[in-house]
């Protein structure tokens, strides 16, 4: 099975070095200005439940909808 194109390998295979599934090493490694730091994002912990399970919802987090607030974090943690 072919993998799709990564726009920077070295980081790509650095992630999976450190134990990234490929999914998330592609998605971080595709990334524009991936090395730099984030935004202002609240913690997961000041997010509403909603908000929480809008963000799982976005990045395709199965059973979703049965996971409590924490459950949630846990699960976007962890993705």
């Amino acid at each position: 099975m072919d993998r799709p194109s990564i726009k920077n390998e070295a980081q790509y295979e650095a992630l999976r070095d450190e134990g990234y599934s490929k999914e998330k090493a592609a998605r971080i490694a595709n990334t524009k200005n991936a090395g730099k730091k984030g935004g202002k994002a609240k913690d997961y912990e000041d997010r509403t439940k909603e908000e929480l399970y809008e963000q799982a919802k976005k990045i395709g987090i199965e059973g979703r909808s049965k996971m409590n607030k924490k459950e949630l974090i846990f699960a976007l943690r962890n993705n």
